[in-house]
């Protein structure tokens, strides 16, 4: 055998190695993310109720287009609540269970109320998410099932003692058609979401939720819930 054969023996070994490598750093990224989607599981499970201040922000062709800053309140099962500060300060929207409507309150007073449809364009979000697809459980759920379910193109993972942060590729969370890139930051503390980025499969970010101040379990009265 000659020095020439050899070095290239040697070569193709150290690229199929290199490949191997990568393979492996690839399919242990999306190990760790199912065993976060699992620890996240865990925790909602353990809840009863949250609550949590939330700044979103949408974006058009890579431009900053509304922001939104509320506070937003869940029990079990599936009651949620939005207190808005910003871009409609007084401004109150409720859902309880598996409702087909919601009850907006403008000015956080009984007296003035009306029913819409969850599915009617004025209480959605810009992005098309309707009331009843923003809690964490159905975030979690969508974060499960498509790391199981979509190839994972990039995988970047990072950890410390506080975070966990990943990238991840998902069909779209409100109609699960089109594939899309999310950067999700996951509390340690909490195993709950602290920050969510949306982009295109181009990379062109589409949405920012940060989120803060998380109190769980705080036995909140099923009579905050009441339209």
């Amino acid at each position: 055998m000659t020095r020439k054969t050899i070095f290239r023996l040697s070569f193709a070994l150290a690229c199929l190695l290199f490949n191997s490598g990568n393979f492996d750093a690839v399919a242990g990224d999306e190990d760790r993310i199912l065993a976060v989607a699992q620890n996240m599981q865990a925790a909602f499970k353990g809840l009863e109720d949250y609550s949590c201040e939330v700044e979103q922000i949408f974006y058009q062709n890579g431009e900053e287009n509304q922001r939104f800053s509320f506070k937003f309140y869940f029990k079990k099962k599936k009651k949620i609540r939005v207190d808005f500060s910003h871009p409609h300060p007084g401004l109150t929207i409720i859902y309880r269970d598996s409702e087909t409507k919601v009850t907006v309150i403008p000015f956080r007073s009984p007296a003035f109320k009306f029913r819409l449809s969850v599915d009617n364009p004025l209480i959605k979000t810009p992005a098309g998410q309707r009331i009843n697809q923003t809690d964490m459980g159905y975030f979690i759920d969508f974060l499960s099932k498509n790391v199981k379910k979509v190839s994972q193109e990039e995988n970047a993972f990072y950890e410390d003692e506080r975070r966990v942060e990943f990238l991840f590729w998902a069909l779209d969370y409100i109609e699960e058609r089109s594939l899309e890139k999310y950067r999700i930051s996951i509390s340690k503390i909490y195993w709950l979401p602290i920050r969510i980025e949306r982009y295109s499969i181009k990379g062109k970010l589409r949405e920012v939720s940060d989120i803060k101040n998380y109190v769980l379990n705080a036995h909140i009265d099923d009579k905050f819930f009441q339209p």
